[in-house]
């Protein structure tokens, strides 16, 4: 795999990045949030700007966008808008959410998007070749809060992430059986052999999952998430706990 470089983390390589989103809806709470990631073992910031209470007004997510650049210094910082048919906050039309990606890759406050596969092909591909422009990396991402579809499914989906040109490929499914844990940690190591060139990062949620949080260095996923506070998506741990455990079976692996 080749990693992908993101100011001073390298996604890809040595254990797997621990990514914090913040999921606060006041400005002056995500702010807050931020200044306190100086004592969190985090690699990397994800504002889930579906949570914030003004996310429809792109002006105000702009403005936003650009001091919590400021109060997260170096680290580097993922903008993610999830909609409510992939799990999150509120619902927004293909061509808004579009646009206001677009907006944001323009802006040049985040260092990655992440942007819905399911969106449209022509959209992932207009908003991919603009991030690109602005020299911004994206992770194209698909969640099923609901089931764990095929391993042919899911192989295809994160294919598809591939051929429409994103740096990063995310794969997030719900498991009805221990069995669903086992498939989306197949489908992990078979596609981070195959996808030589794009770091993945897939999941299995809720308490039956969190397995697959803990060991990508093994399986092959690049980039993991825990939570300070208020959680995501279900089966985050926490940054602290996630942080000892991933270190733990890093020194074990060299």
């Amino acid at each position: 795999m080749k990693p992908v470089v993101v100011r001073n983390v390298v996604i890809g390589q040595g254990r797997p990045k621990i990514c914090v989103p913040i999921v606060a809806a006041t400005e002056e709470e995500i702010l807050q949030a931020a200044e306190g990631f100086a004592e969190i073992p985090a690699d990397i910031v994800e504002w889930r700007a579906d949570r914030y209470e003004e996310a429809f007004e792109t002006e105000k997510v702009l403005r936003l966008g650009g001091r919590l650049r400021e109060a997260l210094k170096e680290k580097p910082l993922i903008f993610t808008f999830r909609t409510a048919r992939e799990g999150g906050e509120k619902a927004l039309p293909a061509k808004e959410y579009t646009d206001l990606n677009l907006a944001v890759a323009q802006s040049s406050f985040a260092d990655l998007l992440d942007v819905e596969l399911m969106t449209g092909d022509d959209e992932v591909t207009q908003i991919i070749e603009e991030a690109h422009r602005m020299q911004i990396k994206v992770i194209a991402s698909n969640h099923d809060f609901f089931k764990t579809p095929s391993k042919e499914s899911m192989m295809g989906r994160l294919r598809k992430m591939q051929q429409l040109g994103a740096d990063i490929l995310k794969l997030a499914v719900m498991p009805q059986s221990k069995r669903d844990v086992l498939t989306l940690l197949e489908v992990t190591l078979e596609m981070s052999e195959e996808a030589v060139n794009h770091p993945l990062v897939t999941m299995s949620m809720a308490s039956m999952g969190m397995i697959t949080r803990l060991c990508g260095e093994t399986f092959g996923s690049a980039l993991t998430f825990g939570a300070v506070g208020q959680r995501s998506a279900p089966g985050q741990p926490g940054a602290r706990e996630l942080a000892e455990v991933l270190e733990m079976i890093h020194r074990n692996l060299e």
